[in-house]
């Protein structure tokens, strides 16, 4: 089989806590004859696998370079605190930085928040992941500040978690290689952006409806209707006969 004759194929990239199935379920119904391969990364490798063709397109969380690749911002998510249940904040609605400069609050190697100045007490050491950080959390070593769906992700029932208000945010966007922007990539983007089959700028409307042919008539003019192109009744008409009288019966002899 040639490269020509390889059927197409879609590979979309995804950081921990963006969930695509909503934007696959229409491409599914878009495209069915396209297969969409799903490609999960870490935020810290999302830029190297699209960089090098691993992926078409990927969610993932800002900042990107730009010289490199195109992003279409799709949302800012809510920064939280986890904690255990039984921990003070679990018992507010939500706290600031300040609030937790008591606490030891972990900051582990894969951290996608952009920290100025980082709340609380440093832990000794750095979790290598989010999700050693949640088991250190629930062991009660200290508390962990990340971006709302991770907390998400790695919920467990002895923890919980409450908005910092004034920590950073971190925002997810579509993203792929500028000089690689194909016809599946527009499709994908249409997709994202909520733009409809029969979109202007859609790539893949649906194919148009051949028109029904009026039936030949062999140029006959149509019979008008008794009663109702010449107007008058089909018991007057001037061609029909008229309905005679019903007369007497005979009498037998």
């Amino acid at each position: 089989m040639t490269s020509s004759e390889v059927s197409p194929s879609f590979r979309l990239a995804y950081v921990p806590g963006v969930t695509p199935a909503k934007w696959v379920r229409i491409w599914n119904e878009r495209l069915p004859e396209v297969p969409l391969t799903l490609i999960p990364v870490s935020a810290a490798e999302a830029s190297d696998v699209l960089r090098g063709g691993g992926a078409d397109a990927g969610f993932v969380r800002l900042p990107v370079d730009r010289t490199v690749f195109s992003a279409i911002p799709l949302y800012t998510e809510t920064t939280v605190v986890v904690v255990p249940k039984d921990h003070v904040v679990a018992a507010v609605d939500e706290v600031s930085a300040e609030d937790l400069a008591d606490d030891i609050v972990l900051h582990p190697l894969d951290d996608v928040l952009d920290w100025e100045h980082r709340p609380g007490r440093p832990a000794i050491e750095r979790p290598a992941t989010t999700a050693d950080a949640i088991a250190l959390v629930a062991a009660g070593v200290g508390l962990l500040v990340v971006p709302q769906s991770l907390a998400r992700l790695h919920h467990r029932r002895d923890l919980t978690y409450r908005p910092v208000t004034d920590a950073p945010a971190s925002r997810v966007a579509l993203s792929w290689p500028e000089d690689a922007t194909t016809g599946l990539v527009e499709d994908f983007i249409g997709i994202v952006r909520g733009r409809t089959v029969n979109s202007s700028r859609g790539r893949t409307p649906p194919p148009a409806q051949p028109k029904r042919k009026r039936p030949d008539t062999g140029g006959a003019r149509r019979q008008p209707t008794a009663g109702r192109a010449t107007g008058k009744s089909p018991r007057r008409g001037s061609g029909g006969a008229r309905a005679g009288k019903r007369g007497k019966p005979r009498r037998r002899s």
